[in-house]
């Protein structure tokens, strides 16, 4: 089952709004924050050819893991419709094939 593209817009859409929101959450711009100290206080000492290797690996590395959790979201989205779909499905219908 091919996921429609109005769907896929319509879901991309929604994860841009929950994205920006998630953005302003003080909580999350409170982890950000101690996060950001904490990769000060660990890389900063590193020298500037050592940072510029490891800040290349990380990108591909977070790029790979972003590519992953999308397609399983993909897979999951798509699961979710077809489970839709079978629940919208008369069950006496059935029967009669």
């Amino acid at each position: 089952m091919e996921v429609p593209a109005w769907f896929r817009n319509a879901m991309q859409q929604r994860l841009d709004e929950v994205a920006a929101r998630s953005d302003a959450d003080p909580e999350l711009q409170q982890a950000r924050a101690e996060e950001q100290q904490a990769f000060a206080s660990l890389y900063g000492g590193m020298d500037t050819v050592q940072f510029a290797r490891y800040m290349a690996w990380e990108d591909r590395h977070l790029f790979r893991r972003a590519l992953e959790h999308e397609r399983l979201y993909m897979e999951g989205v798509k699961d979710g419709m077809q489970l839709a779909a079978a629940l919208m499905i008369d069950p006496d219908k059935l029967n009669e094939a």
